[in-house]
């Protein structure tokens, strides 16, 4: 036995137990969050439940089945309920999705299985989901196109009605985002056009006119598309929907807030895979409603992945030239291992700390003095001296920059010396040595810095809080407006919305499932990204292999 610990094995065996564990624990808790966000999107079964309250009311309950857990007799009677002739001592409780919030106190209730008559699935039962109050339950009776009630098949008809209705607010948004987003656009650069000049005193009785003039005809362009506009909310507002809901009294919903109808109780398992497709793609290409606790992520997916592009577009040169100083032409005394203890240090620092420089450096500092020197038409409101992507890039750049010029001063002490001094023997300067011989071979390891830098910056949200992520951002950083690329604008992120949907949302049952489906898309990405870089990686070791030999 002590030859056989002298002899390492023992070791060896401990290591691979502690790598295989920590596997495993990482892939569980994958698994765990890729299968309860991914099964919010399947179709769940309607049911249509037969109660008795304790008044002895009979009353019907149409949802779906959220979640379910044993709860004590004694906890029962402990919260007021009487539970006359119970016997058990646990009884199973339901947690019922009823959705039709403007009808009924509860968007999810709990059901105890005493009250419980019974519980059918039957056929008909319709999901609709509109833009807003959330998802309608109840039978579809019948399709109306204003006040003519429509003959043939109902879901057909439904179908094709929201349909056209989408496609219209396809319109409607295309024509909100665009032509008149820029004609709002202009006429807020006519604005601030207008007061440079007075500020500068430059503002002539000619000048005022050719700007008014301009703006005139801004606003009677605006006046022709807002009629288009309206015309087209009306077209989508024609057609409308009875539904007998679980009250059995019949209510007309208008087309103009679907979004979309199933009937999941009469689907098969190739078509409730289709419907789950679906539903995974209008999440990833969607915008959030309801408080960020119903619709899609697209803006915080954008903003994350715009956000980490410009991070490593700074950090990266950035890291590299001090990387280079430090290892190529800084002298081996105090200073410079002063100067590396400090950059090894700031890796350790806590990223709040950051965002606090963030906030009070590149924010109010450098951010305010931009608006005073170049936008000062624009005060007192910010232009660059508010939280916005390029200070929530810089932030994560610095808080980053540590890994990139450690990782680069591995590779460049990899780099024989014998490769510099048979460069400079062939008579090339140290920079030409540095450019085409040094940098490309240590390339694959200025990458593994990036994708550690990518790591760590994607999941940041402590630093993003305080220097330019929001709970919803109005309009994208890139648009069709010049200069297209809008940096100063505030953004959203998977991380900040993970938190925002968990802890701040007002429909805590509603919001748990976006969470885990939130949290495995944000692990996506950066997995996402991360194999991008280390193709990069992998392709750049290939290309410079030669020059090891």
């Amino acid at each position: 036995m002590t030859k056989w610990f002298k002899s390492g094995a023992p070791w060896i065996w401990l290591t691979g137990g502690a790598v295989s564990l920590s596997l495993v624990a990482v892939l569980g808790l994958l698994l765990l969050i890729g299968w309860r966000g991914l099964t919010y999107f399947w179709p769940h079964t309607i049911y249509e439940w037969q109660l008795t309250s304790p008044e002895g009311e009979r009353y019907t309950v149409i949802g779906e089945i959220h979640d379910r857990e044993a709860v004590t007799v004694a906890q029962l009677r402990g919260s007021g309920l009487t539970l006359e002739g119970v016997t058990e001592d646990t009884l199973t409780r339901y947690l019922v999705k009823t959705g039709n919030r403007e009808f009924v106190p509860l968007d999810f209730r709990w059901l105890l299985e005493t009250n419980i008559v019974s519980r059918d699935t039957p056929a008909g039962l319709a999901v609709l989901e509109r833009s807003n109050h959330g998802n309608f339950y109840g039978y579809v009776e019948r399709v109306l196109e204003g006040d003519r009630a429509l003959g043939g098949d109902v879901r057909e008809q439904l179908q094709s009605r929201i349909e056209r209705v989408l496609e219209l607010n396809k319109r409607m948004k295309k024509l909100q985002r665009g032509e008149i987003g820029k004609i709002n656009f202009q006429l807020e650069k006519l604005r601030l056009q207008q007061r440079k000049l007075e500020l500068a005193g430059n503002a002539t009785d000619e000048a005022i006119a050719a700007i008014q003039a301009q703006e005139q005809q801004l606003r009677a362009d605006y006046q022709i598309l807002e009629r288009e506009l309206f015309e087209l909310r009306d077209q989508a507002r024609r057609d409308n929907v009875v539904i007998k809901d679980m009250r059995g009294q019949e209510v007309v919903l208008s087309l103009g807030e679907l979004l979309d109808v199933a009937w999941p109780n009469d689907m098969g398992t190739l078509a409730k895979t289709a419907h789950w497709f679906k539903q995974i793609g209008k999440f990833i290409t969607g915008e959030p409603r309801e408080a960020n606790t119903e619709g899609g992520v697209f803006p915080a997916i954008f903003g994350t992945v715009f956000m980490v592009i410009l991070m490593a577009i700074i950090v990266t040169p950035l890291g590299v030239v001090a990387a280079i100083y430090l290892h190529e032409y800084a002298g081996k005394n105090s200073l410079t291992k002063i100067i590396r203890i400090a950059v090894i240090n700031l890796a350790g620092v806590p990223s709040i700390v950051y965002g606090v420089f963030g906030l009070g450096f590149f924010v109010y500092m450098l951010g305010g003095s931009l608006d005073r020197l170049f936008y000062p038409e624009a005060l007192p409101t910010p232009t660059f001296g508010s939280p916005g992507v390029l200070w929530s890039a810089l932030t994560l750049a610095i808080l980053t920059l540590p890994v990139v010029i450690v990782s680069t001063e591995e590779g460049l002490s990899r780099i024989p010396s014998a490769v510099r001094q048979g460069s400079l023997a062939l008579g090339a300067t140290k920079a030409e040595t540095l450019w085409r011989i040094v940098i490309p071979m240590a390339s694959p390891a200025i990458m593994t810095g990036l994708i550690l830098a990518i790591a760590r910056a994607a999941g940041e949200v402590a630093p993003l809080m305080l220097v330019g992520v929001v709970k919803l951002a109005p309009n994208l950083p890139v648009d069709g407006n010049f200069p297209y690329l809008h940096v100063e604008r505030k953004f959203m992120h998977l991380g900040f919305h993970i938190y925002d949907v968990g802890f701040q949302s007002p429909n805590v049952e509603a919001a748990r499932p976006l969470v885990y489906a939130t949290s495995f898309l944000l692990v996506t990405v950066i997995v996402g990204l991360n194999l991008t870089a280390i193709g990069i990686r992998n392709h750049l070791r290939e290309k410079f292999r030669s020059l090891d030999q």
